[in-house]
């Protein structure tokens, strides 16, 4: 059993939006160097993208389930509740292993249930090694799918989760740089109304399952109103005039 107050690494590795191809080679070796793998699953038992992302890279004797509350927002008591019997099976994996890597889908960084297993394994097992693997993130991979450009010259970029409210969406749309949303398929309604009363339907795209059999991106003109899968993301880049550079 290793001394957990001095080698115990936790170690939160990006494995991107669902494509395997687009993990790093440095995700990838932090995968296969780690002593097991944890991947977070809904308490429906389901196999989610990171899973079958990290499948691709070790076997999967290797990775071990843990049921995370990845979509609770109303019940504040079941999430707590959820999060720290997560937190004690990640801690008692720390324990018994050195290494222990956790995949999630995008970025580590980057709105991730990573962050709050950090924070909880800090409290449970004090000393732990807390690293991060940047990983492709959803955006970057809807750009480059579509032909979207994130930012030019001196435009902002702003990134927002419309599990925050559409209104926090509209508002950044009415300023002057890209904007991106996350998770808006449950809003997919308000998102539209969003983008026509700014004006920024027409060059918008959204897509989901980006990498998958299931893949789909379309311009966010074709917007319906009808629900779409919950993990969907938007682009609604900048307006451009002036030409080439115009933004330098």
């Amino acid at each position: 059993m290793p001394d957990v107050m001095s080698s115990s690494r936790l170690i939160g590795v990006g494995v991107g939006p669902g494509d395997p191809e687009l993990v790093t080679v440095k995700g990838v070796n932090a995968l296969r160097d780690a002593d097991v793998v944890v991947v977070p699953v809904m308490d429906t038992g389901e196999r989610g993208r990171a899973e079958a992302t990290v499948l691709h890279y070790v076997g999967v004797e290797k990775v071990v389930r843990v049921v995370f509350a990845l979509n609770e927002r109303t019940d504040r008591a079941r999430r707590e509740a959820a999060w720290d019997a997560a937190g004690e099976r990640v801690a008692q994996l720390l324990r018994e292993h050195g290494t222990v890597a956790f995949a999630t889908i995008g970025d580590p960084n980057v709105y991730s249930t990573f962050t709050y297993l950090a924070q909880t394994i800090g409290e449970v097992v004090p000393g732990t090694v807390v690293e991060t693997v940047p990983g492709i993130t959803a955006m970057q991979d809807l750009a480059a799918r579509s032909g979207a450009v994130l930012t030019e010259g001196t435009e902002p970029l702003t990134l927002v989760p419309v599990t925050a409210g559409s209104a926090v969406l509209k508002d950044a749309l009415q300023g002057p740089g890209t904007v991106v949303a996350y998770k808006f398929g449950r809003q997919a309604a308000e998102v539209a109304e969003a983008l026509r009363e700014t004006g920024r339907i027409e060059d918008a795209v959204w897509g989901s399952a980006l990498g998958l059999a299931e893949e789909s991106i379309r311009s966010a003109a074709h917007l319906d109103g009808s629900p779409l899968p919950y993990l969907s993301t938007l682009i609604a880049p900048a307006r451009r005039e002036g030409g080439r550079g115009g933004k330098l």
